[in-house]
């Protein structure tokens, strides 16, 4: 069984499955799953819209998990996207590692899911009451991406 676990669909991500999944890693000790779901930001939101570049997103989020392997000691990645329309409280990401240790899990996910966020190749239309537009990248998700990444990185 691989240990990488990545996927970008249009139908709703099943948590359950990455949570099984995940806690069927061997030696796992640890598991930490990160859901994250479309914010109705005051009933502003009727539906939020991905698109993604396909083939390459896919591509990407295998290198994070596999970057995230190469770093932490962890048995099991997981990285499952949606794309297509979505409505408030669905879910729009799974992130998740299986570790040995606690410690290990909480930052391996921390990092890939601030990774996710800034490097896969992924675009949100948001549409509510005051119409449609697109959504900007926020200078506060590459501020916690750039922590993952060593100092010389920083300086290109």
């Amino acid at each position: 069984m691989s240990r990488f676990s990545v996927c970008i669909q249009p139908s709703p991500l099943e948590a359950a499955a990455a949570q099984a999944w995940l806690a069927d890693a061997p030696g796992a000790g640890a598991v930490v799953l990160f859901s994250g779901l479309v914010r109705d930001e005051g009933d502003q939101v009727r539906t939020l819209t991905l698109e993604h570049y396909p083939g390459m997103s896919e591509r990407m989020l295998g290198e994070l998990c596999e970057q995230v392997a190469a770093r932490w000691p962890v048995s099991r990645v997981l990285a499952w996207h949606r794309v297509g329309a979505m409505t408030p409280a669905d879910t729009i990401v799974l992130v998740g590692v299986a570790a040995a240790h606690r410690r290990e899990a909480f930052e391996a996910c921390d990092c890939l899911m601030d990774r996710v966020k800034t490097e896969v190749p992924l675009w949100k239309k948001l549409s509510g009451p005051g119409g449609d537009g697109w959504v900007e990248a926020r200078d506060r998700d590459a501020e916690a991406a750039a922590r993952w990444h060593p100092p010389e990185e920083h300086k290109r």
